[in-house]
């Protein structure tokens, strides 16, 4: 959420913004709530006002009484009751009005780093830069969904008996492998200096609206019945709402947050649940990064981060390469965001494997999240980036390190975690 002030003063680079996101239709919200602003500071002199008329009219009746001058006393007392009433009209109208402001002011997008390239959607991206060399075997690469049988490893048709569509088992070495994953996610984190955390898995409607976008809510997150409460997307949720109402001492500044969680999202929309593998699914397990920080720190963790989802699929053999959001595609409390995205030899092309985002002071707004300074209190900035979603990640490592006999090479970094073990072997036909 923007600056009132920001707006009321640069009007037309906030609807140039708007332009750029191709977002026509908000235009309008921007005259609408520079007009809302203008009557509700009217109401707020108004009210002032009238409170310095009460106050001076109660000094007043206060002479008065000492003076033994009743009947007068009345007649101000008189006054200071029509005032109140003046002040509970003008209080209320000034209450809805500002609520109006900001359920439009929610809809207008952040402005974004003049970097982001202009474009209206997901396919215009722009690809940064390839890490690791993209490698096609000279033999076909089957399915992940069917490497993972072949290992005894995935079962969803039993999960579509207890679940439904979108929901999976994974069993034996398949299993063992994600976790690993996760355990090296969680520890590649911690040597990054990044504290280890597991948050709420559902959070309240008001750190919802806070962190994100009322079109990705919609989207994304299932809603508890009968509670206000909602299962998080990712732990981003949770670990920024943490923070809510909070004053962070600046000199504990950068607050860097490493997070494993499950996740829950509904896949509403064009991609749909795939039906036979794992790429898009309701529920997945993610080792996610968080950072709050100054603002003028914020623009260089983002290059950190995003450079460690990098370094860390590297570490398992897996080329990924960089792609700058474009403008159509970054969603609207960000500032800039890119993916990483893995290389796939079955399809020939990459796919998005992590997503890094600087979102200013966005999230720190709406949720009142501020830094403790020598000069004052300000709003920090926030910052999240995936280091491991899976199993999007499992089908990563099971693509890159499968060979021609359908045995799986476990990554070296893997094998602490898996008891020593180095191959996977078919062992279902």
């Amino acid at each position: 959420m923007l600056d009132i002030k920001f707006v009321r003063e640069n009007p037309e680079i906030v609807k140039q913004n708007i332009k750029n996101k191709f977002q026509d239709e908000k235009l309008p919200l921007i005259d609408e709530v520079i007009e809302l602003d203008v009557k509700i500071r009217k109401l707020k002199q108004d009210g002032d006002a009238l409170r310095q008329s009460r106050n001076t009219t109660s000094d007043e009746i206060g002479s008065l009484m000492r003076e033994k001058k009743i009947e007068e006393a009345n007649a101000k007392k008189q006054e200071v009751v029509k005032i109140n009433e003046q002040l509970v009209d003008i209080e209320k109208e000034e209450a809805n009005l500002s609520e109006e402001l900001k359920k439009r002011m929610l809809v207008i997008p952040n402005i974004m780093d003049p970097s982001v390239p202009i474009g209206k959607d997901d396919s215009e991206n722009v690809e940064i830069e390839k890490f690791g060399e993209p490698f096609v075997p000279d033999f076909e690469i089957p399915h992940h969904a069917d490497i993972c049988e072949a290992l005894f490893g995935l079962d969803k048709e039993s999960a579509g008996r207890t679940s439904g569509n979108g929901f999976y088992y994974l069993t034996g070495d398949i299993a063992r492998l994600h976790e690993a994953m996760l355990s090296y996610a969680r520890d590649f984190m911690i040597d990054k200096g990044f504290t280890y955390c597991i948050p709420p898995f559902m959070i309240r409607s008001d750190v919802v609206t806070g962190v994100m976008s009322f079109p990705e809510m919609d989207a994304m997150m299932y809603k508890i019945e009968g509670e206000d409460l909602y299962l998080i997307g990712t732990s981003e949720h949770s670990m920024i709402g943490r923070f809510i109402n909070q004053k962070i001492n600046e000199e504990d500044l950068p607050l860097c947050l490493t997070s494993y969680s499950p996740c829950f999202r509904k896949e509403v929309g064009s991609h749909g649940i795939e039906e036979r593998g794992l790429y898009r699914v309701h529920q997945f397990e993610k080792q996610e990064m968080i950072v709050i920080c100054k603002p003028e720190d914020a623009m260089d963790w983002y290059n950190k981060l995003w450079s460690y989802t990098v370094e860390f699929f590297r570490s398992l053999d897996v080329p990924v390469r960089t792609l700058e959001c474009c403008s159509g595609d970054l969603a609207d409390l960000k500032v800039k965001s890119c993916d990483v995205e893995a290389w796939s030899p079955r399809q020939k092309k990459y796919f998005e494997v992590g997503s890094c985002s600087t979102l200013g002071d966005a999230q720190a707004r709406r949720l009142s999240i501020r830094a403790r300074g020598e000069n004052g209190n300000y709003l920090v900035s926030t910052l999240n980036n995936t280091c491991l979603a899976t199993p999007r990640g499992l089908i990563a490592v099971l693509e890159n390190n499968i060979n021609a006999d359908g045995s799986v090479h476990v990554p070296k970094a893997l094998q602490p975690y898996m008891g020593g073990k180095e191959l996977l072997v078919p062992t279902k036909k």
